[in-house]
Formats: structure tokens, sequence, C-alpha cells
């Protein structure tokens, strides 16, 4: 291993989180195609490779720390952005088939480039809103574990990922510490969608100043079939 994928295994080794040498090789390699590519596409604003590391990288990886993975096989990553959690816990965990889900083709022809390179497999992207992806195959109630980085609100993110979890499987929201007004507010989106808050995980990375909450609500019943509603009403009029 080169400095860098040594520093990538330390990182995520002062969270409990154990990484080969071929996964710090194929997240450095991931790094250097973000920073690349980044020169010409918006993908992050975090280029610094240490503050990189602990954002995106050990970020993603935390919710090893919330969920039993072991029991995951098929994963959503809403919103994915720049691959973010979803390639992460691909390298990780490489059985687990994923689908990335963006409304940004571009951001997608990047992603495919990544999943090639690194010849990850059972991993594909789609394009589409979360609201649509309904329309696009055999998506509702499939997934045992559905993610999302985005910056929407929780009574909004329910929505667009309920829908897709399959019962008894879980949807899992990224956050920044201090959501626990949002949670508050996301009671009743979750009980109507079909959802149970599980638990909130509260961290704060070793060695940094950076919180976040990983919240976990269980699907426990089917999400009535008008749900998520399109037109941009999961956003505009949330379920509160």
């Amino acid at each position: 291993m080169n400095e860098k994928e040594r520093y990538i295994k330390e990182r995520c080794e002062a969270e409990g989180i154990i990484l080969s040498p071929e996964h710090c090789g194929k997240l450095y390699i991931y790094f250097e195609k973000v920073i690349e590519t980044n020169k010409v596409m918006n993908l992050t604003a975090i280029t610094d490779f240490e503050e990189f590391v602990t954002k995106h990288f050990v970020d993603s990886l935390m919710i090893s720390k919330a969920y039993d993975m072991k029991n995951v096989t098929t994963l959503l990553d809403v919103g994915t952005g720049a691959g973010f959690p979803g390639i992460p816990i691909k390298i990780l965990y490489p059985d687990i088939e994923i689908l990335l889900l963006d409304s940004l083709n571009k951001r997608l022809n990047f992603l495919n480039e990544v999943i090639t390179s690194l010849e990850l497999k059972n991993i594909s992207t789609i394009h589409a809103r979360a609201e649509e992806l309904q329309s696009k195959g055999d998506y509702r109630d499939h997934f045992d574990l559905v993610v999302s980085r985005a910056v929407a609100a929780l009574p909004t993110l329910s929505e667009y990922c309920l829908p897709y979890v399959k019962k008894g499987g879980a949807f899992i929201s990224y956050k920044s510490r201090g959501a626990e007004e949002e949670i508050s507010e996301s009671k009743k989106a979750i009980s109507v969608l079909g959802g149970k808050l599980i638990s909130t995980k509260n961290f704060t990375l070793a060695g940094t100043d950076y919180e976040r909450t990983l919240i976990v609500v269980e699907k426990t019943k089917e999400t009535p079939k008008k749900y998520p509603r399109s037109g941009g009403k999961p956003s505009k009029q949330p379920i509160i």
C-alpha cells in the first residue's frame, strides 16, 4: 500500500472499520477519479485528501456501526451524487447488489466509469428522480436497504425512500448531528409510509469535530400505493 492507502486504512480502523489492502486501493483510485473529474464537473466541495477520507469514505462506511450489513443483499442509494455512500459500501461489501439512483445523467456517466475502472460487479446506475423509479421497473418493495445522504428534510426523504424498501428491510438517512427536531417532524410521515423509527446513531469521528447522525427506519408494512407522489409534492407538501 502507498502512504495514502495506509491513511485510508488507519482512518477507518480508528472507527472500527476494518479494510483490506484491496479495499484501500480501490478507495484511493476512486478518490483520484472524483478529484480529476471534479475539475470539469461539480461532484464535491471537499478536495483535501484527509478531509475527503473522513467526510466521504469514513462517513459512508459508518453505516456498519448502525445496521447489520450481513442481512443486506440488495441496496438502493437515493440521490447518490458522486457515489456516496453507495460506492464505498460496495467496495467494503462486494456481495451486496447495489443500484445508484440520481437525477443527473452526467454524474451517472462518471459513476459508470468508476464501476468499470474498479471492476465492481452487481452494481448499476439508473437515471430518474426518486418518485419516478417505480415506473422504471419492479423496484417497489424490492430492497433490503435504502440509503440516502441527499440534502432533503426527513419527511420528504422518507417518502422518496420507504416505498422501495421491502417489508422487514430498512431505510437509513445520513444526517448532521442535532437532527432531533427533524426526526420529531417526520414521525407522521414515517408511520403513514409504513415505517417505524428503530434507532438513531450519533457519532463524532475520531480526532475531528465532525458530527453525524444515522437514522434507521424499519419497514413494518406496505407503503400505500399513492406514495411517492409526483410533481415535487414530497418536498413542497411533506407529510407532517
